[in-house]
């Protein structure tokens, strides 16, 4: 008899509480107020165009004022309506999980709202007891040192053999920088690295520090080309044995170390430090305490280079007072970065922040490609056993929600120097 095989990634997946599905009066005694929460988005929308097919069978055109894409979005009834206006995009998702709402291209969906970001105000964000509760519950999936490990758990160890299916050879997870259009994925992101690495001016010799080390390909580069000892550091097992193997098949085990060690409590001085999108996995309250441990660990005069995600400072508040689909299905406990919060922040820890460099629609490119590679595995049935369908939904539609995201620029991501005085 062959045993059942476990479903993996359960922690992402039961994150959410949908509210019921069950239809009836309820949606004649609110379609007055669906059809006016329709009129709000149409009068909000001043980039881009969604042509509505309605639950009764009509076709409404919200927006078209000004430039921006053109989306098709059809609603099988009212409850995806139901579902924003309680639980924001977190029960958008849910709807469309239920097959309550389709779309050709949800990208050009999500690109729209981000897109229109300001003048939407609080559509999509969930209101009364449903926010409350979700704040509340990513209260408790905040970042202490054993909620880190939790949730770091709950993403990064969904497995090597899952990640490899779909990301480059490099096993890189971030934002790549595309120099030309014909790069491909793994162009990318060593462009990327050595781009980041350039800001710290190493030399030979030289220590460095890598917060949130990932699956190791900056530590090759970084060892290999520019001869400097890395340290680097996660909270993921997985990460740390496939890094160690990495150093030990390339021949730089003797140049990299990698530990599994929370960032608060790394020890030492190095000359430089680098960190790629780590810092969105700390959470607001612990902001200080990661900069405060690169001032602590960095050398006097001593630079450290960060790829970091932001939100518009401008949404900024409203976008803390609750927990998107992002943090309650994808990153529990994750903050994108308030940039002038966060600036604030370094500077008052005696880190001085250098040009930074941003490269938004490189991310919604890199996240296009990872959905294609992620589509193809599927196809080819490269993916590993134990995900089902719902969980395969949840992937995709995460890697569509934040391309989106990035086209619509609400998101950005950059590069920036912090250089420790004295």
């Amino acid at each position: 008899m062959n045993s059942q095989i476990p479903i993996r990634g359960r922690p992402l997946l039961e994150a959410g509480r949908p509210i019921p599905t069950h239809k009836g009066w309820w949606q004649q005694a609110f379609s007055t107020r669906f059809e006016s929460m329709v009129d709000r988005i149409d009068a909000a929308l001043e980039f881009g165009t969604v042509e509505g097919h309605l639950p009764d069978g009509s076709i409404r055109i919200l927006g078209g004022r000004g430039p921006g894409p053109y989306a098709v979005c059809a609603i099988q009834n009212w409850m995806p309506m139901m579902r924003l206006w309680v639980s924001g995009s977190v029960g958008w998702y849910q709807s469309w999980a239920a097959g309550e709402w389709t779309s050709p291209d949800p990208v050009q969906i999500f690109d729209i709202f981000m897109r229109n970001r300001r003048t939407l105000g609080e559509t999509g964000r969930a209101h009364g007891l449903a926010r409350l509760a979700k704040r509340l519950t990513h209260a408790f999936r905040r970042n202490s040192r054993a909620g880190a490990r939790r949730n770091i758990h709950d993403h990064y160890d969904l497995g090597n053999d899952f990640y490899a299916a779909w990301l480059d050879q490099s096993m890189t997870y971030s934002a790549g920088i595309f120099a030309d259009a014909s790069d491909s994925l793994a162009d990318a992101q060593a462009h990327k690295v050595r781009l980041l690495l350039d800001r710290l001016d190493l030399k030979p010799g030289q220590n460095l520090l890598e917060i949130g080390c990932g699956w190791g390909a900056l530590a090759e580069i970084a060892a290999r080309d520019y001869g400097v000892c890395v340290t680097g550091h996660t909270l993921s097992r997985e990460q740390q044995l496939y890094a160690e193997e990495r150093a030990r098949i390339a021949g730089l085990a003797d140049k990299i170390s990698i530990r599994l060690t929370d960032y608060r409590d790394i020890a030492g001085i190095f000359d430089a430090v680098v960190s790629v999108e780590m810092v969105e996995a700390v959470g607001q309250g612990y902001w200080p305490a990661y900069l405060q441990t690169i001032q602590r660990v960095l050398k006097p005069g001593g630079k450290a280079a960060i790829q970091y995600i932001a939100i518009d400072d401008t949404i900024f508040e409203a976008y803390s007072k609750s927990a998107d689909f992002i943090q309650t299905y994808i990153f529990p406990g994750g903050m994108l970065l308030s940039e002038s919060r966060f600036r604030n922040i370094a500077e008052g820890k005696g880190l001085d922040w250098h040009p930074e460099r941003r490269f938004g629609l490189d991310y919604a490119e890199t996240l296009k490609r990872w959905r294609l590679r992620f589509d193809d595995a599927i196809v080819a049935g490269q993916l590993p056993q134990g995900f089902d369908q719902r969980f395969i939904d949840l992937w995709r539609y995460y890697l569509m929600y934040c391309e989106g995201g990035f086209r619509g620029g609400g998101i950005d991501v950059a590069h920036v120097t912090l250089k420790k005085r004295g």
